[in-house]
């Protein structure tokens, strides 16, 4: 599709274009389609024409550049008007310059592999297409009649920087893009939920000290700055974002042993003692606290919580405000991370890293409406799947190929990590991250029954497939990732883990074609599943010192029987224990949740681990757990001050907003509320609904395609009584 003519002022700095339009007659109705990289704002008459913020959404612009259209009958009457776009950095070409940028810290290798622009300039392209009263039609575009100059910020950086001061830019007329300099990525229509404001905060003044005014937001969000301020022309303010305090209670920008992230967000006064607003336009700040220096007065402080995740699909509240206030943790840390693309965290990378998008799929279909998310995700990652022609350097400068089909860890992927860090493994070809390519479909055809999705990620599933079986060793396992990541006792059991992926994988691919009609992919993707099962249990599956049936940890296979709650929840969670061992791994399991009083997983393995316990009869016991005050444990977190998920089982963690463990709130919905998916869709359903000791109300209801499930629990005498709203075109089984 063509917008209008690339323009450019050459700069890779931000810039403003404009252009003063007079429509020849009565509008009957006008559309934008607008786009500028990296990020764009879109106005009219000096009036902001959408609600959407940072457009357009992260993509990998060789291969996808999104635009938005905007309908603006309303704004076009008879009369002059002006059109005006301003644009920013993102990642298009990041503003190294100014303030914390990403790079790997010391303890790490370099990276051969640097981030490179996409461009060589910042740029934006338009179409408005007027229809008028009369019939007659006027299509104006953006071309060397339009006028572009510097932008009042100087600096935007992706990581949340930005440098605000003089407007002492010229007007110029613009530039034509060259060809061989306009972005190659196909030019479509946003397919995401935009990026909004969620919520504003009136940010607080805590107190002074040392010359440092320290504001509370009262919440860790993704957010964007707005503030009034007043001193004297030529003076600047400084604002510094962070996750947490220091032990003298100023803000702190150390994450912990990783690396300084010194956001600040800089406003140079323009005028003596006149009121003068500061906003960011083209990033965002992550955390809870401000330091703000500077010789000028604050009269206002706002923050702007930002986030694609702002369509609820489910609600969950009781009178356990233990549970309410895990749930909200971990909600307000999805919000915080779900901005067009899935990132880790907002603060140190900001990667789209992929395995949150199967591993925490249910969690938040459960909570938020995942539908068009889940498809950019996926349209992300079928955009970087390598062919066998892609190549990287290694340290020495050799040509390496990451090889056909990988789906790289992050999607999409602005420094590609592709060398295996010593010790660790592989970050770049990691089978729980790509396998979201297949297993991310999945959690989408479960909740919205919609067979497009499959049709969609199919061939880039069975690419994939077909990559992983040149992974796999002589043994029949893979081993080359990092297992379950994240585990507090590093017991990442790679064999265990990455090989029950690539079972899931074909048993998912082999259902897939099924609904699609490929007999014959089926039956070979049946049989393939069927030796991946069978040499895992003949190699994995032995009897313990009590003659019971249990996963052995393959990596600590010399020092005994080493299991972990992960190596028997993945095999039950898949199906792939054979009948008669089903009870012995289900015992193994609640023995080893038990013995350590808390669930002791990754982020790779915690899901399944919940999962597998609730259906063999533990919600109890994942109840205790979750509640208990010190870590691992959820609740531990909300006793720690915390406001958003941390990334590790730990007081202070590295990263204060990280959602990758957030998997029990797919619990709260299919344990607690007992609303478990049995045909895509929500066609038909379970409800079986648990209320934990202590808890005496409950009400939870989820927005399916066919109208809202509602389950309400009072606990009566004792004994918990439910009561169920229920769409007429969903079945219940028993």
């Amino acid at each position: 599709m063509k917008l209008g003519k690339w323009i450019t002022n050459n700069s890779n700095s931000p810039f403003v274009a404009r252009k003063t339009i007079n429509p020849s007659g009565k509008v009957k109705a006008a559309m934008a389609s607008v786009t500028g990289l990296g990020q764009f704002n879109f106005y009219i008459d000096g009036k902001r024409i959408s609600d959407s913020v940072l457009a357009p959404g992260w993509t990998d612009y060789r291969k996808t550049v999104q635009f938005e259209e905007y309908d603006v009958t309303s704004q076009l009457q008879e009369g002059k008007h002006e059109l005006s776009i301003e644009v920013g950095n993102g990642w298009y070409i990041w503003d190294m310059d100014y303030g914390y940028s990403f790079h790997f810290p010391e303890f790490m290798p370099p990276n051969p592999n640097p981030y490179k622009p996409f461009g060589k300039c910042l740029l934006c392209t338009m179409k408005l297409e007027v229809e008028y009263e009369d019939g007659s039609v006027e299509c104006i575009i953006t071309d060397d009649s339009w006028q572009i100059k510097p932008h009042r910020i100087k600096h935007s950086n992706v990581y949340g920087s930005e440098y605000i001061g003089d407007d002492d830019g010229v007007w110029e007329q613009a530039k034509l893009v060259s060809d061989e300099d306009i972005p190659k990525g196909r030019l479509t229509p946003i397919e995401q939920p935009p990026i909004k404001v969620i919520k504003t905060y009136d940010v607080s003044l805590s107190y002074e000290k040392d010359g440092i005014r320290v504001y509370d937001i009262g919440q860790n969000i993704s957010g964007m700055l707005r503030a009034k301020v007043k001193g004297k022309a030529g003076k600047e303010i400084i604002f510094k974002s962070a996750e947490k305090l220091d032990e003298n209670g100023i803000p702190d920008q150390m994450a912990k042993n990783w690396m300084m992230i010194d956001n600040v967000i800089a406003y140079k006064l323009q005028k003596d003692n006149e009121i003068e607003d500061v906003r960011q336009a083209f990033t965002y700040f992550a955390g809870r606290y401000f330091a703000v220096e500077g010789d000028a007065e604050v009269l206002e402080f706002k923050a702007d919580a930002i986030s694609s995740a702002w369509q609820q699909a489910g609600y969950f509240e009781c009178d356990d405000e233990r549970y309410n206030r895990i749930y909200d943790m971990i909600e307000k840390t999805v919000e915080a991370n779900v901005l067009s693309v899935h990132t880790d965290c907002p603060t140190i990378e900001r990667f789209a890293w992929q395995e949150p998008n199967h591993l925490m799929g249910a969690a938040i279909m459960y909570m938020k409406d995942g539908s068009r998310l889940w498809r950019k995700f996926l349209h992300d990652m079928r955009d970087c799947q390598h062919q066998a022609t892609d190549v990287f350097k290694d340290f020495d400068g050799n040509d390496i190929y990451p090889g056909d089909g990988l789906v790289p860890s992050q999607a999409p992927c602005y420094i590609p990590n592709v060398l295996p860090v010593p010790g660790m493994g592989s970050f770049y070809d990691i089978i729980a991250w790509g396998s979201s390519i297949i297993l991310g479909a999945r959690w989408h055809y479960l909740f919205y029954g919609d067979e497009n999705i499959i049709k969609e990620n199919y061939d880039a599933g069975m690419r994939y497939l077909k990559h992983l079986k040149t992974k796999v060793n002589d043994e029949g396992f893979i081993n080359h990732g990092l297992g379950d990541w994240g585990n507090p006792k590093g017991d990442f059991a790679r064999e265990n883990i990455e090989t029950a992926f690539l079972y899931a994988d074909t048993i998912t691919l082999a259902w897939f074609a099924e609904e699609l009609g490929y007999q014959d992919d089926k039956a070979n993707l049946i049989k393939y599943a069927e030796t991946i099962k069978e040499n895992y249990n003949s190699k994995l599956l032995i009897k313990d010192e009590n003659g019971r049936f249990c996963y052995r940890n393959y990596e600590k296979r010399k020092e005994g029987i080493v299991t972990t709650q992960a190596t028997q929840a993945l095999p039950l969670y898949w199906n792939m224990v054979p009948e008669y061992a089903v009870e012995d791994v289900a015992t193994c399991l609640r023995k080893n949740i038990e013995e350590s009083g808390a669930l002791i997983a990754g982020e790779v393995g915690l899901p399944y681990v919940i999962q597998a316990a609730a259906k063999h009869g533990m919600n109890q016991l994942l109840a205790d757990c979750i509640t208990k005050e010190e870590h691992p444990s959820y609740y531990a977190f909300i006793l720690d001050g915390e406001t958003t998920l941390g990334e590790y089982w730990e007081t202070n963690p590295r990263s204060h907003c990280h959602d990758m463990m957030g998997h029990i709130a797919e619990w709260f919905y299919n344990g607690i509320g007992g609303i478990e998916i049995k045909e895509p869709g929500f066609k038909k359903i379970s409800l079986h609904p648990f209320m934990p000791e202590g808890m005496n109300e409950l009400q939870v209801s989820y927005r399916t395609p066919f109208g809202e499930i509602k389950v309400q629990g009072t606990r009566i005498n004792g004994k918990p009584q439910y009561t169920y709203t229920i769409p007429k075109e969903i079945t219940v089984q028993p």
